[in-house]
């Protein structure tokens, strides 16, 4: 009769039992993202070349 509460308690404390589980999630993870990105681009000549440019194409000009 004393082997039952051993049992009992036995019982009783693996069911108690904490588990922690670490698993990959079965979605892939998304993240999405606002991304403006802006750009200048300045480029300098000496008069001689943009004198050439502006011969050979006017809209190449640099404009200034």
């Amino acid at each position: 009769m004393k082997t039952l509460p051993v049992i009992t308690m036995t019982m009783m404390l693996a069911a108690c039992t904490p588990r922690i589980e670490v698993a990959a999630p079965k979605e892939p993870i998304t993240i999405n993202m606002n991304v403006k990105i802006e750009h200048d681009i300045n480029i300098k000549a000496d008069k001689e070349v943009e004198t050439l440019l502006e011969k050979q194409n006017p809209l190449a000009s640099a404009g200034g």
